[in-house]
């Protein structure tokens, strides 16, 4: 009897184990339960997303509300029939989320475009791969062009931006350590080689062998001067006095201009500007420098100078000029045109909203140009003025005149613009300079 109740027992426990491992389903189940349910969370999410990036696609305009399930779940089966019969080659492979379109019209093309219309022709299957492999070719509208143009424009006035306040800053940095001792007060002196243009509100400090020739130009085109820099020649520019200097203007006015102007300079790298003035002024004809400084130049530094020479002050070498410019007793006083650009333009005195290089020249011009609401047609000019044939001064020309100077020849004329290196970040011309 005992052993019948025992078997009883077992009988039901084992009912009961049968029951519980029918009711416990295995762990792969679980797992392939979980998966489907992440999957169909993942594809709500993406066609949620999808809907987002149409709605706020280019040209189109956000909508409030969104498609219900149903229609969503449409036109997902719409997509996977397109891309079953692209395959076979019926329809264009593009797919929907590269148009701006969010019912997924097909783009036309622009009038005149030479776009391929792929619903026109049966698509080829060479075809078919580079549409797969370059979309972008086929969904270039206007708006992106327009979008993208905007951004770039957006970049290069950023880069361009950020350029300025680095040389601004490098300035104010070189002033505080070198000139910080300097009187605060500006005179007549200090903005005697700035030019007025009142109509755009821009101040421009002249520096020879910068640009300023053609500097000049663009200021008489915004004054109303003249229609084109083109239409000005070299004598009007330099000669027909019609732009305002700021020293001819009284105190009350200086200040006024020097507060709520944009203030401009140019600045070029001190021995390319330097060559660029004695190839200027002494290797052409000149009938002032050649007679002016050329005759007391030759007369105190060439031994057994020829009577011609002395007479006519022509033919003046690089070396006898860099003998003249580092003379403290110089035979002749300076020239703007070989003056360090700190002392023309007064820097430390002058807080300059821009400061362009000639190495950036027309970059840089341009920007200025844009900034002060200058007209759109005006550009600044690349021709080049005084001597049109002869090749513009570059790094290797300058190379060449520098050559015939001995190393401490090189090394007191880089301490004489040593100031302008410093201020407006050149590098040492010389690797023997120290």
């Amino acid at each position: 009897m005992l052993f019948m109740d025992c078997k009883m027992v077992d009988v039901l426990r084992g009912r009961r184990r049968l029951r519980v491992s029918v009711f416990k389903p295995p762990c792969s189940f679980w797992f392939l339960l979980l998966f489907g349910v992440g999957g169909l969370v993942l594809f709500i999410h993406l066609q949620d997303l999808s809907d987002m990036v149409l709605q706020q696609a280019p040209g189109v305009k956000f909508r409030s509300t969104t498609q219900s399930r149903q229609e969503q779940c449409g036109q997902f089966s719409e997509i996977v029939r397109v891309h079953q019969r692209s395959e076979e080659g019926d329809v264009d492979p593009i797919s929907p989320m590269q148009l701006p379109d969010s019912q997924w019209k097909r783009q036309a093309p622009t009038p005149g475009s030479r776009e391929h219309d792929p619903g026109s022709q049966q698509v080829t299957k060479r075809h078919r791969k580079l549409l797969k492999t370059s979309p972008v070719q086929h969904t270039n509208s206007s708006s992106s062009s327009s979008s993208s143009s905007s951004s770039s424009h957006s970049e290069i006035s950023r880069r361009l931006s950020d350029v300025q306040e680095s040389r601004r800053r490098i300035v104010r940095e070189v002033c505080g350590k070198y000139r910080s001792n300097i009187s605060r007060t500006i005179t007549p002196h200090h903005v005697s080689r700035i030019y007025v243009e009142d109509r755009h509100k821009l101040l421009y400090c002249e520096v020879p062998k910068a640009g300023c020739s053609n500097w000049k130009r663009v200021l008489m085109v915004l004054a109303g001067v003249a229609n084109s820099t083109r239409d000005i020649n070299h004598v009007s520019v330099h000669y027909d006095n019609h732009l305002k200097r700021l020293d001819s203007f009284d105190r009350q006015g200086i200040s006024k201009r020097l507060e709520t102007y944009t203030k401009v300079l140019f600045v070029r790298e001190p021995m390319e500007r330097l060559v660029s003035a004695f190839r200027d002024k002494f290797e052409s004809p000149n009938s002032y420098y050649h007679p002016v400084f050329g005759k007391p130049i030759i007369s105190k530094y060439r031994v057994n100078a020829s009577q011609s020479a002395l007479k006519t002050g022509s033919g003046v070498t690089f070396r006898e000029f860099i003998h003249y410019l580092l003379d403290v007793h110089r035979p002749v006083g300076m020239d703007i045109h070989w003056e360090a650009t700190n002392q023309l333009c007064s820097p430390c005195h002058l807080h300059y909203d821009f400061i362009g290089k000639v190495e950036t020249l027309e970059e840089d011009a341009n920007f200025v140009l844009r900034k002060i609401g200058a007209p759109e047609n005006l550009t600044y000019p690349s021709f080049k003025d005084g001597n049109p044939k002869a090749a513009r001064t570059s790094t290797q020309i300058t190379q060449h005149y520098f050559s015939q100077l001995n190393a401490s020849e090189r090394q007191r004329a880089y301490d004489f613009y040593y100031m302008d290196y410093l201020m407006f970040n050149y590098s040492k011309p010389y690797k023997d300079l120290y």
